[in-house]
């Protein structure tokens, strides 16, 4: 079979058949059934917000709240660092702490090496809480895939590995 070329015979295993919602013409960014790629991503944003914004209901976060908590839980961060990576300007983050802030979640601090750096961490309470919600987190953020076979399912997560890893915004990020 030519690459580009559908196999409608079953499902897409990353190297057998392919449905033609997947079959993309390579250098295109639509697929042979005229699917666009960016769409697809589109949609996947969509579910995996979706779920996210479940997640953090369930434990009385928006999504913002949430994500912050878990970008400070393992230690503190500068203010302009976390500005940068989660894509806010310094005055909607500082709204978002403050809010947060009097939930006592977080607390902000100057730092020991230049008092004019404002570092955010969390609180026990807070630490307690992020802690759940990335642990359910990335328990149920894969159910996404579920339909996909194990091949499939391994193949997501080795490209969503290479983006992120790619993206500089990781755990393993420091400020």
């Amino acid at each position: 079979m030519k690459p580009g070329k559908a196999d409608f015979t079953g499902s897409w295993n990353g190297r057998a058949s392919r449905s033609p919602s997947v079959d993309w013409a390579f250098g295109t960014g639509r697929g042979a059934a005229g699917v666009d790629y960016g769409d697809k991503l589109f949609w996947l944003s969509v579910l995996i917000q979706r779920r996210y914004a479940q997640i953090c209901a369930e434990h009385d976060l928006t999504s913002l709240q949430a994500t912050l908590l878990c970008a400070v839980k393992d230690e503190p961060r500068q203010m302009a660092y976390l500005a940068t990576a989660l894509g806010m300007t310094k005055n909607a983050l500082s709204q978002l702490v403050d809010r947060t802030e009097r939930r006592h979640l977080v607390s902000r601090a100057s730092s020991e090496q230049d008092r004019r750096v404002i570092m955010l961490g969390v609180t026990p309470t807070g630490k307690v809480l992020a802690e759940a919600v990335f642990a359910e987190t990335t328990k149920r953020l894969p159910d996404v895939a579920e339909n996909l076979g194990a091949d499939g399912q391994r193949d997501l997560e080795r490209l969503a590995t290479a983006i992120v890893d790619a993206s500089g915004v990781s755990a393993s990020t420091s400020s």
